[in-house]
């Protein structure tokens, strides 16, 4: 048992307090400064919307394409940039910048204007790191070696890709229009071009199993991830989803039983491995259900409640949390 706690201690203190491996947290371990993202909407589009691989998009993504409300009306990056900026707490007196370009699929367009967009951000002042979001399907070698090109040290540089799920039933389901094999040729060449990559995870999809979820958490630990963006299944308005949910009474999971498989699901992840979100994060205004959702810190101090309460912490159950240590 000593052995256990000395453990827990020692996470604890490299994760600032946390029983898991927070991403803030690494990036002001990193640059002993705030780091923060700045949304970005480049405009571009999706394969899943534009008729290559479907129309309607996901079925969990709305009009705007997960858009924050800071880029809403703006066409302009610069201004995108600033006006987020000005949104923001000036608690801290060094505070730097990731642009995030996060709305659709940011690789998805001809090489030169995706050049164009990626420069822009990173010229912007402030930045110091670029965080490009896209899925599976949109990558090939031409754009890792652009987007590779923007690696320097001191520079935070990501590619964001969405996985959701491990298992092609739930890929269908979600109406994603790509399978876990493009997924997975996808990292592989990701992999090549040492490129730091955060996943997008989805826990609570109607027909998974507990034992499949934390599949998808023992599946991420075995690949080259960097990081992973975790969210539950909630229904945004004006969505594909939201007609089902209305039209089959879908269970969504309640925030107690969302907590116990996030911490299941966290205790199986290399403890490497960062993690940059949670839980979903949408508007009052667009959220349907849960209503949970809306409060996040709620989220946030029930995790560590439970995690305290287990005694464990990220990587407990990874197999190889021993060579780790």
């Amino acid at each position: 048992m000593q052995k256990l706690n000395d453990k827990k201690t020692f996470r604890q203190t490299l994760w600032a307090g946390k029983p898991y491996n927070f991403f803030g947290d690494y990036l002001f371990n990193k640059y002993s400064f705030r780091v923060l993202k700045l949304p970005v909407n480049a405009g571009l589009s999706c394969p899943n919307r534009d008729g290559t691989t479907g129309t309607g998009g996901c079925i969990f993504c709305s009009e705007e394409g997960s858009a924050s409300p800071t880029t809403r009306g703006i066409s302009s990056l610069t201004a995108q940039m600033t006006n987020a900026i000005n949104t923001f707490r000036r608690s801290y007196k060094e505070t730097k910048y990731i642009a995030y370009l996060q709305a659709y699929s940011n690789t998805y367009s001809d090489i030169d204007i995706l050049k164009k967009i990626y420069d822009q951000c990173t010229s912007f002042p402030g930045i110091t790191g670029l965080m490009i979001g896209t899925r599976p399907d949109c990558i090939n070698e031409n754009i890792l070696q652009l987007i590779k090109s923007y690696d320097r040290p001191g520079f935070e540089l990501w590619l964001e890709l969405g996985l959701q799920s491990v298992h092609d039933k739930s890929l269908t389901f979600l109406e994603r229009g790509h399978t876990w094999e493009q997924t997975m040729s996808a990292i592989r060449l990701v992999s090549k071009f040492d490129i730091n990559l955060c996943t997008h995870v989805i826990l609570g999809i109607p027909g998974e199993s507990w034992f499949e979820m934390m599949h998808t958490a023992e599946v991420i630990s075995a690949l080259d991830v960097n990081g992973v963006k975790i969210h539950h299944l909630h229904v945004i308005k004006g969505t594909p989803l939201e007609l089902i949910y209305h039209k089959n009474n879908i269970k969504l999971l309640s925030l107690r039983e969302y907590i116990s498989i996030l911490c299941d699901f966290i205790e199986r992840l290399r403890p490497d491995i960062t993690i940059h979100r949670l839980a979903g994060d949408s508007p009052e205004d667009k959220l349907l259900a849960p209503a949970w959702g809306l409060h996040k810190g709620t989220v946030l101090q029930a995790v560590t409640d439970e995690f305290n309460r287990r005694s464990t912490y990220q990587g407990f159950l990874y197999p190889d949390k021993g060579e780790l240590l």
